[in-house]
């Protein structure tokens, strides 16, 4: 998928309208911070990402959390090959979380692990999480678990998982772990994937099955990924044939544009 992210950042770099990075950064921000409770539309998440206001109300904290959704996931473009480890996931949760009402507040430990005790709600009703001293351990184990591993879409649904019932952030879990998802899969090569909120029940039931049914997950992603590549690569495609297009004679390629 290297191809692809070629396509994301040229576009980013043209400020091209109406085509498959806007696309991307409306649909990944609106599905996932509606996912945990933003007030915004999609039509005003659009608008917050085209003029940086809309026309409505809403919470302060949505509009920031849209905003900084967006370059979060510039981040992800940038940063798609990257490792995952301690580091990359604060510096990911921070992106997140700058300027909102928990960033005024220490104890919310926003850009690092948690300091307080905290429950997991949705995914995995009345379960408390792992303690704020056990994270750095447990995450520790995770990244070199997931490192070791073929990084295949098992392996990334399984450490989206492990992270979310871990719980390592005071907030945001779900939508770094997402985050991470789309990373890993261009990371892996796989068709990347937004969950968006006509999946979201099937979703959280396949984090909350995972490890008894894991189907119920990686059948939701998968479907996710089916949408993703109907919707979103025929645009990305026809881009990077446009981009072929501009090399200079005799320039590498780069990545194939495949399925």
């Amino acid at each position: 998928m290297n191809w692809l992210v070629e396509v994301l950042r040229d576009q980013r770099g043209r400020h091209v309208d109406g085509n498959v990075y806007k696309a991307c950064q409306c649909d990944f921000a609106y599905n996932s911070n509606h996912m945990e409770g933003s007030t915004l539309t999609h039509d005003q998440t659009v608008q917050v990402f085209d003029r940086g206001t809309f026309a409505g109300t809403a919470k302060v904290d949505d509009i920031v959390e849209a905003r900084n959704h967006f370059n979060a996931f510039d981040h992800v473009v940038d940063t798609f090959d990257e490792p995952l480890t301690g580091a990359y996931l604060k510096g990911l949760h921070g992106i997140l979380k700058r300027g909102t009402s928990d960033d005024a507040n220490p104890i919310m430990a926003v850009g690092d692990y948690k300091r307080a005790s905290n429950a997991i709600v949705g995914a995995v009703p009345s379960t408390r999480a792992a303690s704020p001293n056990d994270v750095p351990r447990l995450m520790s184990e995770l990244f070199s678990a997931y490192e070791r591993s073929a990084r295949d879409l098992r392996d990334i649904l399984d450490f989206h998982v492990r992270m979310e019932r871990i719980h390592p952030f005071s907030d945001g879990n779900g939508r770094v772990g997402r985050l991470v998802m789309f990373k890993e899969c261009l990371r892996s090569g796989l068709t990347p994937f937004i969950i968006t909120d006509d999946l979201r029940e099937f979703y959280l039931r396949g984090i909350r099955e995972w490890g008894k049914v894991d189907g119920y997950l990686s059948d939701t992603c998968e479907h996710a990924q089916d949408v993703f590549a109907a919707e979103y690569l025929p645009l990305a495609r026809e881009w990077w044939g446009l981009m072929q297009e501009e090399r200079p004679e005799g320039q590498p390629n780069g990545s194939e544009a495949g399925a």
